[in-house]
């Protein structure tokens, strides 16, 4: 069975599927078999022949040079731009639980690492109508670590500190952050990173500026983050 990591974001579109992605791509140019999964993805849109492409998958692929097939990756995909939750009441195909962990199990089973992307930030609810199953009851259920995607500019410090303190309430392991969209040089930024790592007691992992190929992280450390 495979050693995973849990990629949050502190909001939707805060570029977690963009890391997540230069994430795995790292892992597997410093040797390590990585592979990537998603739970449920929200917000896709259909090929010529009309079926669901999940994007989210499809990018990281792209990213990273991942070889598994798409239909492996995400086990529900949704074409509304909205939670899993109301995007199923409106869909159909409600997540079930025994699906996604037969596709986690099938991946599992394949690669020595797996990073798993969340749906929206973490309190992202999955399922409502049928039963409640939130993002941190997928977390639970794999007992995976988790990383923090986080903006690096303004309004950082309130979404990033709370997120992280959410999560030590629910007792979910938090390795470290990424902050996407960094500016070097930027006072604001620069000080937002300190604000976030004093108050939330959670180490800045790396930074990233927009258009960067690849992370500014020891491939061993990031290794050594996955459980």
């Amino acid at each position: 069975m495979s050693k995973n990591l849990f990629i949050t974001g502190t909001d939707t579109d805060v570029g977690k599927t963009y890391i997540t992605g230069l994430i795995v791509k790292k892992m597997i140019h410093t040797g390590y078999d990585t592979t990537y999964f998603k739970a449920a993805a929200s917000g896709n849109e259909r090929d010529r022949s009309g079926h669901l492409v999940c994007g989210d998958a499809k990018l990281v692929k792209e990213l990273s040079g991942l070889k598994d097939e798409l239909s492996e990756l995400v086990p529900f995909v949704y074409e509304i731009a909205v939670s899993p939750h109301l995007a199923s009441r409106i869909e159909g195909n409600p997540v079930d639980m025994q699906i996604v962990k037969q596709y986690y199990s099938h991946l599992a089973a394949k690669h020595d690492y797996l990073a798993m992307e969340g749906s929206g930030g973490i309190l992202c609810p999955i399922i409502f109508k049928e039963k409640e199953l939130w993002l941190e009851d997928i977390i639970q259920t794999f007992h995976m670590n988790s990383v923090i995607v986080a903006n690096a500019g303004l309004g950082t410090i309130n979404h990033t500190v709370l997120t992280s303190e959410y999560m030590k309430q629910k007792n979910l392991p938090i390795k470290g952050i990424i902050l996407n969209h960094f500016h070097p040089g930027n006072i604001m930024e620069e000080d937002n990173a300190k604000m976030i790592e004093h108050r939330s007691g959670v180490p800045i992992l790396c930074y990233v500026k927009d258009g960067d190929t690849d992370l500014n992280i020891d491939g061993k450390l990031l290794a050594s983050l996955f459980n």
